[in-house]
C-alpha cells in the first residue's frame, strides 16, 4: 500500500519525478558552496543525494546520481584554492556513500518486490477463497465487500459463496477460527464440499451434515502432517431459497451471528444460537436444527462475520449494527438493496473504528431478484 501510494505520488501525468529531490538537492548544495566563504564549506553534504535517491529512485537511478554527485564534488572542491579543499577524506566519503545509496535502493527494491509478489499471492488466494459473483446469480441478489485487518497481505478464514441447484439456491456465509494459510485452507475445504454437497443434495439438512464431516476430515489431515488445526472450527450460516416456497428462507446456524431480515418494515433478526459451530459435530449434539422463516421479495438478509460486531471506537464501544442499520432503512427504505445495504455497513464499520479493524471483516448481502439473465442452475 505504502509502495504503490509513494509511486502515484512521484508521477506527474504518468511520467516519473523521483529523480527531482535528489537533483535539486544537489543543485542547491552545489550553489551554496559556491556562494559562502572559506568558512562554510558544505560540498561533502553531496553524500547525502545517493541517500535521498536510494529511498526514491531505482537502483540504476541511485547509480548514476552517486556517479554524479562524486564528479559533482571533484568539480566544485577544485574550484577553491587548495587550502580551503574538502580534500581527500570528503572524497572517500562522498564515493562510499554513493556506494551504500546503491546497495540500499538494490535491497529496497527487493523487498518491495517481494512484497507485491505476497500481496498478489494473497489477494489470489483470497479471490479463491471469495470468488467474484455476478451481481444476479441464481435468482439472488447480491453485494459483498471484504476488509482486511492487516494490511500486510495476511488473509483470513471469512468465506461465502452462492451454489444454483436443482434444489434450491443455497448459500453458505461464515468464518474459520484463527487466520493465515491454515484458515485459508480449511474455507476452501468447506466451500468445496458445499459447491457440490449444495447443488446434488435434495435436502439442507444432508449439506449441514456433509460439511461437518468435510471439517473433521480436514482436520483430522492436517493434524497427521504435523500442523495444529486440531482444535480449528468455523461459525456458519447454510441458507436454501427454496423454489416452490418463495416468500421463506430454510436456514442452518452453525454458532454464527443470527443473519439480520432488512426491509421497508425494519430490522429483525433470524434465528441464531442454537448450533454448535462445524467441528463440534463429535460432542453429540448432531445437525443444528433447520428453521423455515418468512422472507418477503424486497426484504435483504444481511450476514456479517465478529470484524463488524466487534468493531470498537476510540472508547471501547461496540459498533451498534442493528440499530444503525435500522436507522438507515427508517430513513431511506431504498438503502435495504443489497448493495446499498453493504456500502453503508462498510462505511459505518470504518467510521466507528477509526479505520483500526481489529479482525477482518466481511459483510455479504443477498435477496431473491427478478428474473436472472444467466440463471445458473445447471452450472458450477
Amino acid at each position: 500500500m505504502e509502495y504503490r501510494l509513494r509511486r502515484q505520488l512521484l508521477r506527474i501525468h504518468g511520467r516519473s519525478i523521483a529523480w527531482v529531490p535528489p537533483l535539486l538537492l544537489l543543485v542547491a548544495i552545489v550553489l551554496v558552496d559556491i556562494n559562502t566563504t572559506e568558512r562554510f564549506r558544505i560540498v561533502s553534504w553531496i553524500v547525502l543525494v545517493p541517500g535521498i535517491a536510494a529511498a526514491l529512485c531505482g537502483v540504476w537511478g541511485t547509480a548514476a546520481f552517486a556517479v554524479l554527485s562524486l564528479a559533482t564534488y571533484v568539480a566544485v572542491d577544485s574550484l577553491w584554492p587548495g587550502a580551503y579543499q574538502a580534500g581527500l577524506a570528503d572524497f572517500v566519503l562522498v564515493a562510499l556513500g554513493g556506494a551504500l545509496g546503491v546497495l540500499v535502493s538494490a535491497v529496497r527494491v527487493r523487498r518491495e518486490r517481494q512484497m507485491l509478489h505476497i500481496r498478489d499471492i494473497a489477494e489470489t488466494t483470497r479471490r479463491t477463497v471469495l470468488r467474484p459473483l455476478p451481481s444476479v446469480w441464481g435468482g439472488l441478489e447480491q453485494a459483498g465487500a471484504y476488509l482486511a485487518a492487516d494490511v500486510e497481505a495476511q488473509v483470513g478464514g471469512d468465506f461465502y459463496d452462492i451454489q444454483p441447484g436443482p434444489h434450491g439456491t443455497r448459500v453458505l456465509f461464515g468464518d474459520v477460527q484463527g487466520k493465515g494459510l491454515g484458515a485459508v485452507e480449511t474455507a476452501a475445504a468447506l466451500l468445496g464440499t458445499f459447491r457440490e454437497a449444495g447443488y446434488h443434495e435434495p435436502d439442507l439438512a444432508t449439506v449441514a451434515r456433509r460439511l461437518e464431516v468435510r471439517m473433521v476430515r480436514h482436520r483430522r489431515h492436517t493434524t497427521a502432517l504435523g500442523g495444529d488445526d486440531a482444535d480449528r472450527f468455523a461459525t456458519a450460516v447454510l441458507l436454501c431459497f427454496p423454489e416452490d416456497a418463495p416468500d421463506t428462507v430454510d436456514l442452518i446456524n452453525f454458532g454464527h451471528e443470527p443473519p439480520l431480515v432488512v426491509g421497508a418494515h425494519g430490522v429483525r433478526p433470524l434465528p441464531g444460537g442454537d448450533g454448535l459451530p462445524l467441528g463440534f459435530g463429535d460432542l453429540g449434539t448432531g445437525c443444528p436444527p433447520l428453521h423455515r422463516v418468512p422472507l418477503g421479495r424486497e426484504e435483504t438478509l444481511l450476514m456479517v462475520t465478529d470484524g463488524v460486531t466487534e468493531a470498537r471506537d476510540a472508547a471501547g464501544k461496540f459498533y451498534p449494527l442493528t440499530r444503525e442499520v435500522a436507522r438507515a432503512v427508517e430513513t431511506d427504505p431504498g438503502r435495504a438493496e443489497p448493495r446499498r445495504l453493504v456500502r453503508r455497513v462498510r462505511d459505518g464499520v470504518l467510521l466507528h473504528s477509526g479505520g483500526r479493524l481489529e479482525d477482518d471483516t466481511t459483510i455479504f448481502a443477498v435477496r431473491r431478484a427478478g428474473e436472472d439473465p444467466v440463471r445458473g442452475r445447471l452450472q458450477s
